[in-house]
C-alpha cells in the first residue's frame, strides 16, 4: 500500500491508497472512469468525481512525499544573472542527495546511483555531510551539513526559487514601512501633523512625542516602541520631504568644526565655562512684542552639570554675569510646586553629611553647589569687565579667557548648548528652529511665553533632565562601560574631593550690582526722572559723602532688571535699600529698558512730578495689557480688523495661566470683560489663597536667600 509509485516523483490515487477529504481519512476502494469510491473503517462510504476529490481544500494523500513546487520562473527571472547561476547549480545537488539522482527522470541513461548517495544505503543525514563535504572540496564556501539540510527544505517549498539568495532579490511588492505596528505608524503620522507648520526639530524630539502620543491613546507602557534605527526608518519613510526632520546639511561655506579633546578635570569646579547665546525660542517680552531671550549658562566640565542658567530679554550685562557667580554658589531651592524626587534630600549623595555642613540645603533642589576654580570665557566685554572680573577675585576665582577665533576651546558649554536645543527648546511653544530655513510658519502665532515662564520651566528642565540623564562623557573608573549622569559623577567625585560650603550672604549679592554715584537732594535720590525717597535719608539730605573723589556722591547700587527700589551706603557702611516713590502702583518688576520704552511713549507735559507720575501710570497699564498679550502688534491690529467685521475671535489668556509646552493651539471660552482687570486679580488670588501658602511664604523665601528685596521669580508667580 502507498500513495506514490517510485521515489520522487509525485503522488497519485490508487486503490488502497489513504486519503484526507472533508478533514476525515478515508481509504480509495476502487477506481471507476472518473469515479471513485471511498470507505471508513467505521463502515461509511462515499462516491464522487475525481475532480471533488481534488478540489477539496484539505486533500492530500497520506504518508506520501509532498510534490515539487512549480519553479517561479517569473521571480527566477528578476534576480541578478550570478544568483540565477549560483542557484541552478545547487539544483542537481539537491536533487542527488534526496533521490540519489543529480537529473530528472528521462535523462539518466548511461548513468548509475554514486554509492555515497544510494538511499537504500544511507539514511539522509549522511547524504547531506557527504554533499557538505563535495561541496567544500568543489569550492563552495562555507558550506557544511547544515546547509545543505537549508537548502533541501527550501527546495521542498519554493523549488527552485527556495535556492535562490534572497540577499540579491529586488525589494518588491512589500509595504514601505516593512513589519512595524501600525499603532506606531499611526503616531508617527500624527506627530508629523502636530508637527507640521511648526519650526523643524530632531527626529529625537519627534520620538517623545511620538511616546507621549502612545501613552496618551493606549496606555503606558501598552505599545512598544520600535529601536532607534527603526524608527529612523519609519519616519524618513512617513515625513514629508519638506517635513522631515533632522539636521542640516553643511554647506560648502560652513566652517568645519576642528575637534578638540575635553580637558582633564578631576574636581568639581576645577574648571567652569560661561558662555551667552541666543535661545530658538520667541517669547513675549515686557513689552508685548516678541523676541528671542538670550540665555547665559555656566557647565562644570567635571561632572557636565549646569551650575546656573539666566535668561534675559536683551544683551546680557555684566552684572547677570556676576550674578551667576552666586547662584552657582549657594543652593538653589526647590519650587513648592516640583514633586519630592526633585529635592537633593533624593538625590545619589550624601545628603546627611552635607546637610551637617551647610543648613541651606535643606529644601534645595537637587543640583551641584559647586564653587569654581577656574572660570573659561570667551573675550566678550561683559566677561572682561572691572566688575565680573572684581566679583570673581572676591569669590577666589580665576578668569581664563579662551583664544581668539577658537570655539573648541569651550567645547562642554558649545555642546550643552546644542543639548539644550534639541532636549527643551524644540519642546516649547514658540520654538524657532536652529535657522530661519527650519523655521515653521505659526511661530509668532504659538509664542505665548514670557520670560519668568521660561526661567521656570528651564530650571525645572535643568533639575529633573538634565542632571538625571546620563552623559556619554561621564566614567567613573570602577564602572567604565556605564555612563553616569551629571548628578552621580557630582556624587562620586565630592567624596573625594569634598563639599566646602562658601557663606554667600545677601549683602554679597547687592556689592555684586552695578554702581553709580548720585547725591541725596531734599526729594530724595534721582535716577533716570525715577525718585527714590526714605525717611532713612532724613539726615542725610544735602549733605555731602565723605568720598571726595566722587564729588561728595554717594554710592548707589541698583539692578537693572528691577528699578523698583535701590540701595545706597550711607555714613555707617551699610546698603539701604531706598524704594521708589511709586513701587506700591507698579505691581511688576520692569527694566531700565521697558522704562525708556515707556519714556519716549509718553508726551512731557506739565510739571516733573506730574510727568512722573504720568510714566508710573503708563508703566503700570503697560504691564498689565503685557500679562495678557501673547501676540504681536501685527496679530492685534488683525484681530481689531476682523472684530470689526463681527467675526468671532479668541480673546488673549487671562493673566496668570501657565505657558503650554509643546501643545497645539485650542480655543479658549472668552472671559467676561465686564468686570475689571483688578477684580479678576482679586478673585484668583482669593481662590488660591485657600490652597497655597500663606502670603508672607513668598517673602521669607526672599528673606532667606538674603532679604535685599530683588526680584524673585518664584515669590512674583506665588503672588500673583
Amino acid at each position: 500500500m502507498g500513495g506514490t509509485r517510485g521515489k520522487g516523483q509525485r503522488p497519485v490515487v490508487e486503490v488502497g491508497a489513504h486519503v484526507a477529504y472533508r478533514g476525515q481519512t478515508w481509504q480509495v476502494a476502487a477506481l471507476q472512469g472518473q469515479q471513485v469510491y471511498l470507505l471508513q473503517e467505521t463502515g461509511a462510504e462515499v462516491s464522487l468525481l475525481l475532480g471533488r476529490l481534488f478540489a477539496d481544500p484539505g486533500f492530500e494523500v497520506v504518508g506520501a512525499r509532498a510534490p515539487d513546487a512549480v519553479p517561479q520562473w517569473g521571480l527566477f527571472e528578476t534576480v541578478p544573472a550570478a544568483a540565477q547561476q549560483r542557484a541552478l547549480a545547487w539544483l542537481p545537488h539537491i536533487r542527488e542527495v534526496e533521490t540519489g539522482w543529480p537529473h530528472p527522470e528521462g535523462s539518466r541513461e548511461g548513468q548509475a546511483i554514486r554509492p555515497e548517495y544510494d538511499p537504500e544505503r544511507w539514511t539522509l543525514a549522511q547524504r547531506d555531510a557527504a554533499k557538505a563535504k563535495e561541496l567544500a572540496a568543489l569550492g563552495f564556501a562555507r558550506v557544511t551539513r547544515t546547509t545543505v539540510e537549508r537548502m533541501r527544505h527550501a527546495y521542498r517549498k519554493q523549488g527552485l526559487w527556495g535556492l535562490v539568495d534572497k540577499r540579491a532579490v529586488p525589494a518588491r511588492g512589500r509595504h514601505p514601512t516593512g513589519y512595524a505596528d501600525e499603532r506606531v505608524v499611526a503616531a508617527v503620522l500624527e506627530a508629523l501633523r502636530r508637527q507640521r507648520s511648526r519650526s523643524k526639530g530632531t527626529v529625537k524630539g519627534l520620538q517623545v512625542l511620538v511616546r507621549q502620543i502612545l501613552e496618551d491613546t493606549h496606555g503606558r507602557g501598552v505599545v512598544e516602541m520600535p529601536s532607534r534605527s527603526t524608527f529612523y526608518r519609519l519616519v524618513s519613510v512617513l515625513a514629508d520631504p519638506a517635513d522631515r526632520p533632522g539636521r542640516p546639511a553643511r554647506t560648502a561655506t560652513a566652517p568645519a568644526r576642528a575637534s578638540s579633546a575635553a580637558p582633564v578635570v578631576l574636581r568639581p569646579g576645577e574648571q567652569v565655562q560661561i558662555d551667552t547665546t541666543r535661545l530658538d525660542i520667541m517669547a513675549v517680552l515686557e513689552d508685548g512684542s516678541l523676541g528671542r531671550p538670550e540665555l547665559t549658562i555656566a557647565v562644570d566640565v567635571a561632572t557636565r552639570s549646569i551650575l546656573a542658567a539666566v535668561l534675559r530679554p536683551h544683551s546680557t550685562k555684566a552684572v547677570d554675569a556676576a550674578l551667576l557667580l552666586a547662584e552657582m554658589a549657594v543652593p538653589h531651592p526647590a519650587r513648592p510646586t516640583w514633586p519630592a524626587a526633585l529635592h537633593l534630600s533624593r538625590a545619589e549623595v550624601p545628603f546627611a553629611r552635607m546637610l551637617s555642613l551647610d543648613e541651606r540645603l535643606e529644601g534645595a533642589a537637587a543640583r551641584p553647589v559647586i564653587v569654581p576654580e577656574t572660570i573659561v570665557v570667551d573675550r566678550g566685554k561683559i566677561y572682561l569687565s572691572q566688575g565680573f572680573v572684581a566679583a570673581c577675585e572676591g569669590l577666589g576665582v580665576s578668569v581664563q579667557p579662551a583664544p581668539p577665533r577658537r570655539p573648541q576651546a569651550k567645547a562642554v558649554v558649545e555642546r550643552t548648548f546644542r543639548a539644550i536645543n534639541d532636549l527643551f527648546c524644540q519642546h516649547v511653544a514658540g520654538h524657532t528652529g536652529s535657522n530661519p530655513q527650519r523655521r515653521g510658519s505659526k511661530t509668532a502665532a504659538e509664542a505665548r511665553c514670557t520670560i519668568p515662564q521660561l526661567q521656570d520651566f528651564l530650571d525645572e528642565w535643568i533639575t529633573c533632565g538634565w542632571q538625571n540623564r546620563p552623559h556619554d562623557r561621564l566614567r567613573h573608573p570602577v564602572l567604565p562601560k556605564t555612563a553616569l549622569t551629571p548628578n552621580q559623577m557630582w556624587a562620586a567625585l565630592i567624596t573625594i574631593s569634598g563639599y566646602v560650603p562658601v557663606p554667600l550672604a545677601g549683602a554679597d549679592y547687592l556689592e555684586l550690582l552695578p554702581v553709580r554715584w548720585q547725591p541725596i537732594t531734599e526729594r530724595g535720590i534721582r535716577l533716570d526722572y525715577r525718585t527714590y525717597n526714605h525717611d532713612i535719608l532724613d539726615p542725610h539730605r544735602g549733605q555731602r559723602s565723605p568720598v571726595t573723589a566722587r564729588d561728595g556722591k554717594w554710592e548707589v547700587h541698583h539692578h537693572p532688571h528691577d528699578a523698583r527700589q535701590i540701595f545706597v551706603r550711607l555714613t555707617d557702611g551699610q546698603l539701604h535699600e531706598i524704594p521708589w516713590i511709586h513701587r506700591d502702583h507698579v505691581h511688576q518688576p520692569f527694566n531700565d529698558a521697558i522704562w525708556r520704552h515707556v519714556q519716549t511713549e509718553v508726551e512731557q507735559r506739565g510739571t516733573r512730578d506730574q510727568h512722573e507720575a504720568d510714566l508710573a501710570e503708563a508703566l503700570d497699564q503697560l504691564l498689565r495689557r503685557t500679562r495678557s498679550s501673547a501676540g504681536t502688534e501685527h496679530e492685534t491690529g488683525r484681530r481689531e480688523k476682523r472684530r470689526a467685521r463681527g467675526t468671532a475671535v479668541q480673546l488673549p489668556d487671562l493673566p496668570g495661566q501657565q505657558c503650554p509646552l509643546d501643545t497645539e493651539t485650542t480655543s479658549a471660552p472668552a472671559p467676561d470683560w465686564s468686570e475689571s482687570l483688578d477684580d479678576l486679580i482679586g478673585i484668583e488670588v482669593a481662590a488660591d489663597a485657600g490652597t497655597s501658602e500663606p502670603e508672607g511664604a513668598s517673602m521669607r523665601l526672599l528673606a532667606e536667600a538674603g532679604g535685599y528685596g530683588l526680584w524673585d521669580a518664584e515669590a512674583e508667580a506665588e503672588q500673583w
